[in-house]
């Protein structure tokens, strides 16, 4: 017979973990794909080379602000579950309901 302990575990490690920046994530990409498909387009069917790789430089820049939202967000849920004052160990007993 299993502990205690050991079933919140497994319960834990079975659950899917929610990944944070779904939300953020998704507009970015058909942005991104987006400007790709308008760049190619100016560069090759306009015949705007200059204007073409000017909107080429938006999918990357799109994607890093994404990206950085994203760290942000992540950031602020670490610091909610470790305030500041308590240790890591302290943080994940009081998250698994081991106190």
């Amino acid at each position: 017979m299993a502990s205690r302990q050991q079933l919140t575990e497994q319960e834990v490690t079975e659950q899917e973990p929610k990944e944070v920046g779904e939300q953020a994530m998704g507009p970015a990409v058909l942005a991104s794909a987006a400007s790709v498909g308008l760049s190619l387009y100016y560069f090759f069917f306009r015949g705007e080379r200059q204007l073409g790789a000017f909107i080429g430089l938006w999918p990357p820049t799109i994607l890093a602000f994404a990206s950085y939202f994203n760290q942000r967000q992540m950031q602020k849920q670490l610091n909610t579950l470790t305030q500041p004052g308590t240790t890591l160990k302290n943080a994940f007993d009081s998250m698994m309901g081991n106190r």
